[in-house]
Order: C-alpha cells, then sequence, then structure tokens
C-alpha cells in the first residue's frame, strides 16, 4: 500500500497548500512523508517527534478534510515519528481496501475549508459585507442577488466568499457550486474558444451551476470576449435563479473597459465595501488566529502587532506566523523583541502613517527622476512607466479616491489614474514590473 498512500498524499499536497501560509506548510506539512495505508488509515511520518506533536495538535483536521477529498474510502490519518518507524514496520497484517482501488479523484471543488464565518472576524469595517454574505449562504438566488463585494487588498473579500461556499455545502449539499478566479474564468475562455473553435463545454460548466462566485473580477477589464461571456452567463443563471457572486479591489463603476451592461448588472443585487480594520478589530483577528494555531499570545505583543500593520489582514496572518515560529526555533515565548525581528521584512513603517508624499519620494529615487517631470505633463518613456508605477502603488498602499490621486499628478482625470493603475496591475506578472514596484515599495516602508 505504500504507492496508493503516496498517491493519496501527492493530491492532498496541493489542497493543504491552499490552506495554509507558506511557512506552515514548508515547515510542517512538506516534510512529511507518506508510509502506508492501515486499517483504513493514511499512516504518515514526521521528521520528528516535535514535528509529529505540532502536526497532530495544529493541522490534523485539515488534513483528515484533504484526505476524505482525495479518497473517500480512507477512515482516518495516523501520524507517526520518524523514530517510530522501525516499531510500525515490524506491527501485524497490512490492510488492504476491500477490491475497490484508490482512483484520483476529480478535480476537488475549489473552495477552502479553512474559510468559514466562524472564524471571520467582525467589525465595523466589514460587517454590512458580512451580513450579505451570510444571506446568501441562507438564502442563495433570493436574497442579494448577485453580491458584490469590493475592497483592498487582504480585507477577507476571498476568505467570505469561501464562507459562503462552506456554509452551502453543509446548508445545500445538493446545490452545484462553483468558485473560480476571474483569470481561471479567462484561461479556461481561451481553452475552449480559441483552441477548439466553439464554447459549449466551457458554457455547460459555467451555466449548469446553482451558485456561481467570481474572485478578482476586475481582471476582466479590457478583455472584450470576456466581458461578453460573464455577461451572458450572468443573464442565464440570474433568469434561473441561481446566485451569483463578484469580488473585487473596486467597485463596479471604477472597473475600466468593461461594457456598461455588464457594469449595471454587477450593481443590480447588493453592493457592500469592506474597509481596513480598526485597532481593536485587528487585535481580534490576531488573538483569532493564534487560537486558531492553538498558541497563547499575550494581549500586549497583539496589540503592538496590531499596531505595526494597520491595513493588510493577510500581512498580519503572515507576521504572526512568523513570529510563532521565530518563538518556536528559539523556545521562548512570543514578545515584543521576537515581533520586531519578525516585523523587519514586512511593508510597514513602524512610525507614522505613509502619504502620497512618502511614495512619490521612493519613486523619484529609484527611477532617478525628478518630482517635478514626474507629477508633471512630459510623455517621454523614462518619466511615463515611473509616473504609472507611482499612481500604482498609491492606489495599492493608500486609501484615496483616485480623482484625489488625480489632482496629486496635475490635475489628470480619474479615468487617466485608472488606466495607469491597471496596465501596471497586468503587468505584474513581467520580472521588470514586479521589481520595479517592490522596489518603490520597500523604500517608502524602509524610510
Amino acid at each position: 500500500m505504500i504507492n496508493e498512500a503516496r498517491q493519496v498524499w501527492e493530491q492532498m499536497l496541493p489542497m493543504l497548500e491552499t490552506e495554509l501560509s507558506i511557512l506552515s506548510y514548508d515547515v510542517w506539512i512538506k516534510s512529511i512523508e507518506p508510509l502506508d495505508i492501515r486499517d483504513g488509515k493514511l499512516v504518515l511520518m514526521a521528521a520528528s517527534e516535535w514535528g509529529k506533536n505540532t502536526v497532530n495538535t495544529r493541522y490534523l483536521p485539515l488534513i483528515k478534510a484533504a484526505m476524505n477529498r482525495a479518497n473517500s474510502l480512507l477512515t482516518d490519518v495516523e501520524v507517526i515519528s520518524k523514530d517510530e518507524k522501525d516499531e510500525f514496520n515490524e506491527q501485524a497484517e497490512t490492510f488492504q481496501i476491500k477490491e475497490e482501488p484508490i482512483s484520483i479523484a476529480p478535480e476537488p471543488m475549489s473552495i477552502s475549508l479553512k474559510y468559514n464565518f466562524e472564524n471571520f472576524v467582525v467589525g465595523k469595517s466589514n460587517q454590512l459585507a458580512v451580513a450579505a454574505a451570510r444571506a446568501v449562504a441562507e438564502e442563495p438566488g433570493l436574497r442579494y442577488n448577485p453580491l458584490f463585494i469590493y475592497g483592498g487588498a487582504g480585507l477577507g473579500k476571498t476568505h467570505l466568499m469561501h464562507a459562503i461556499g462552506n456554509s452551502l455545502r453543509d446548508s445545500h449539499p445538493r446545490l452545484k457550486v462553483l468558485l473560480v478566479s476571474s483569470e481561471k474564468f479567462v484561461n479556461e475562455l481561451v481553452k475552449f474558444i480559441g483552441f477548439k473553435g466553439n464554447g459549449s463545454s466551457f458554457r455547460d460548466k459555467y451555466r449548469s451551476v446553482d451558485v456561481l462566485m467570481v474572485d478578482d473580477i476586475q481582471f476582466i477589464s479590457g478583455k472584450m470576449a470576456t466581458t461578453e461571456e460573464i455577461f451572458h452567463t450572468f443573464n442565464e443563471l440570474y433568469n434561473a435563479n441561481k446566485q451569483l457572486v463578484f469580488t473585487s479591489d473596486r467597485p463596479p463603476k471604477e472597473i475600466a473597459d468593461i461594457d456598461d451592461r455588464l457594469r449595471s448588472r454587477f450593481e443590480w443585487g447588493f453592493t457592500a465595501d469592506i474597509q481596513p480594520p480598526d485597532l481593536e478589530t485587528r487585535i481580534a483577528i490576531l488573538r483569532k488566529k493564534a487560537q486558531i494555531q492553538k498558541y497563547n499570545i499575550s494581549m500586549e505583543v497583539l496589540s503592538y502587532m496590531a499596531e505595526c500593520i494597520s491595513s493588510n489582514v493577510r500581512e498580519m496572518e503572515g507576521l504572526l506566523n512568523k513570529v510563532i515560529l521565530l518563538s518556536q526555533l528559539n523556545e521562548a515565548q512570543p514578545s515584543i523583541e521576537l515581533v520586531r525581528e519578525a516585523i523587519k521584512d514586512y511593508s510597514q513603517k513602524d512610525e507614522g502613517e505613509i502619504t502620497a508624499d512618502d511614495i512619490i519620494d521612493a519613486t523619484c529615487k529609484c527611477f532617478n527622476v525628478k518630482r517635478e517631470d514626474l507629477l508633471g505633463k512630459r510623455k517621454t518613456r523614462d518619466i511615463v512607466e515611473p509616473r504609472q508605477i507611482c499612481i500604482y502603488v498609491m492606489t495599492e498602499v493608500l486609501d484615496l479616491p483616485l480623482a484625489t490621486i488625480g489632482n496629486i499628478f496635475g490635475g489628470r482625470d480619474h479615468t487617466t489614474i485608472m488606466y495607469a493603475r491597471d496596465k501596471v496591475a497586468q503587468s505584474m506578472s513581467q520580472q521588470k514590473t514586479a521589481y520595479d514596484v517592490n522596489n518603490v515599495k520597500n523604500m517608502v516602508y524602509k524610510k
């Protein structure tokens, strides 16, 4: 059964990777070795007794859930340490799963098990979006259709979308729920229409669901074939009282280069925004995430972390994970000193708020351009590219209306600012653009 155990484990790894932070996955999961399948159990081996205890204490429920999705015939997971391997090999007969071979599972439902309403911390900044998401989960297709949630990066939009999916899976198990990123939607459209000459299988997939959720819908901007397909898919599902949920980093009216018909449909149901959490909510979020990892951290340390990172929940979780790892490596309780050590790599200044001037100054230094040129009317390439990157970083870091940013850049129209932001966003997959953006951000945060 060793090969079968390895096959199941290899199917589980991608699921676990999406459920855990990079640090948790690399340190605790990636090092695990699948040993065997015995008595209906998947037996896994951790590198040490400490690793075994950590996995059993913190990650066993997630591992079991991933195993059930990979192979429903298995009933349990057992984790042993490397020191226990010889004793394990001496045990009696190996149980063979009755006649039914372990088969490769179909593509798993793209809903993350770790995101639910119970572990989402509600505060003033998100309570409206949470209430609407719960209503959709209780009565899909009947209330708030479509639901459109927007807000900055790392504030919980994707968490809420997965929470809807998990709630529906429990309360309406027969419903066909599909959650995809806009990137996956675009890629599949190209595959089924561009390469095969017809989109029947594509349309069957997306128009036969009961609930369709599309994450980061703003990235369809400028992709006319995609917006046309979403428009018709929207109409067919909406007219059949099927639920639609979208997330975006901006409201529908600020998504550039899409059909006005589609824009208006995004606004038909309920539009809710999520703002950066206040200090009390940030502390509550960190406390909840520490509790999930069964780690006791003092309120003093949690408060200090919450003050260090003020606008991005994802970065707060990353900081928390790093503090926990440092405390384990140093065999010490999490402390403010450990937070100061961990915060060095994070994009947040220790004192003071980041301003538009900070970003402008950093851009000028990184690209060796003059401030008056950056903010002025010159349109040579050596000025336009830094200007667009500066605008993009402002929209990422600062909570400023596009019109305000336009005024900073010599009274430019908000649509010009929108164009610059989207152009850089669409180029972030290119190494040079990503390097330039990160270079500006690093200079801002280290100032």
